[in-house]
């Protein structure tokens, strides 16, 4: 079973990101939950989901403990950052997270989604720069796989952006260990 949380402000995307990797997980066979969280003011204010994906039963939707952590900013790092699992990986945007102390017993991967996603002229596009920083771990999902989930996420919505892959392409390619 993975364990995810996926945080950040509301309006970066987290949520998407969430409901794609739980996507993802149902469309390859997987159990998925997805529970978003998010405070009165979504756009601004915080917002994170858990998400859970097994081979079998997912017992609670709820997460105590994680095993990855996508975090789009401080208050993410802070807050989730000492619940995650020894051995968990942490993906982070170092545009909005710098000055950090990261625990030693996690991985920690750092990717300057906000920079990349504008770069790219794709401004809500960092949650795809940080999904394509998570594949390149290749902790729960490839990059093709999560890739086509990610085209299958936005086409169920009746939405392409093609910029989206390259956001994707990006994340993947400049993620650094940290």
């Amino acid at each position: 079973m993975a364990d995810i949380i996926c945080a950040g402000f509301g309006g970066q995307g987290v949520l998407a990101a969430g409901l794609i990797l739980a996507k993802t997980g149902m469309n390859n066979g997987k159990n998925v939950s997805w529970i978003p969280s998010y405070g009165s003011e979504m756009r601004g204010g915080t917002a994170n989901c858990n998400v859970r994906i097994s081979d079998g039963k997912v017992p609670s939707p709820f997460i105590k403990h994680s095993d990855i952590l996508l975090a789009m900013n401080i208050p993410s790092v802070s807050k989730f950052m000492p619940l995650m699992r020894t051995g968990g990986l942490l993906v982070v945007n170092t545009t909005l997270v710098k000055d950090i102390a990261y625990r030693e017993d996690i991985e920690v991967l750092g990717i300057p989604a906000t920079d990349i996603a504008e770069a790219e002229h794709n401004l809500r596009g960092a949650n795809i720069v940080m999904l394509g920083a998570f594949a390149s771990a290749g902790r729960l999902f490839d990059k093709p796989v999560l890739a086509a989930g990610i085209d299958e996420f936005f086409a169920s919505k009746g939405r392409s952006n093609p910029k989206n892959a390259l956001c994707f392409e990006r994340g993947y390619a400049e993620c650094q260990r940290l």
